[in-house]
């Protein structure tokens, strides 16, 4: 499932891309942003897999909200403008649209997204059993046996591991869920991510992981259900 969000002042353009996106499976819209201040907040969450982002906005040009993010999600620039397209490349986005968008063109780029997207994801299960996290400033060796979950908490993550020990580090939840093993680690809220072997229960909308409730999200319960399961009796 692809998280997405849209950027444009435009409600015209908004309402079009909500349509799109409502017509093609595993791509959820997390949010329509009237401005680049209003996507602020939720692009910093480590939410969002991918964001289709106007350039020509007032307060702040997608281009100029784009250079000010240090993680980015997969971004495709929208514009009436075509002189934007090179510096739409320069900044490594996915894809450039312009307007009027048809939808097979916006088919393209979607499909652009789920193509590395999975080859992120295939990357990352293929890493040791073990991972390098910055820590008070060194380097801190954290095997993924010794992880009973990740807690995200502002700009800072905090891996809980067994024995009350635990590990926190300046990154986003995106960035360090790209990193794991995704056989072992599942996304169960925007704020938490479990080690699968690790959970004892799932109790209505929460996980037990070692008497500890956590809560599961609307977005990822879907998910979690599946693999719980497929490992059923």
């Amino acid at each position: 499932m692809i998280n997405a969000i849209i950027v444009d002042d435009e409600p015209l353009a908004l309402d079009i891309l909500e349509s799109y996106i409502e017509k093609i499976p595993n791509i959820n819209l997390l949010q329509r942003c009237g401005s680049a201040v209003e996507a602020f907040e939720i692009v910093r969450s480590g939410e969002v897999d991918l964001m289709f982002l106007d350039i020509q906005m007032p307060q702040m040009t997608g281009i100029e909200f784009l250079k000010s993010l240090k993680n980015p999600p997969l971004v495709v620039f929208t514009t009436a403008y075509s002189e934007y397209a090179l510096d739409g490349y320069d900044l490594n986005v996915l894809d450039y649209l312009l307007k009027p968008i048809p939808f097979d063109r916006f088919m393209t780029a979607v499909n652009k997204a789920f193509d590395q997207l999975e080859t992120a994801e295939v990357s990352a299960e293929d890493t040791k059993d073990f991972i390098f996290v910055k820590s008070d400033k060194k380097l801190v060796k954290v095997r993924y046996t010794d992880i009973l979950y990740i807690e995200g908490l502002k700009d800072y993550v905090i891996i809980r591991m067994t024995g009350s020990n635990r590990v926190i580090t300046l990154q986003t939840m995106k960035s360090l869920e790209a990193k794991m093993p995704h056989d072992k680690f599942k996304r169960i809220h925007r704020s938490y991510i479990v080690a699968l072997d690790k959970i004892e229960a799932v109790i209505g909308n929460m996980v037990e992981i070692e008497k500890k409730h956590l809560p599961i999200g609307k977005n990822y319960r879907e998910q979690l259900l599946k693999i719980v399961n497929e490992n059923r009796l």
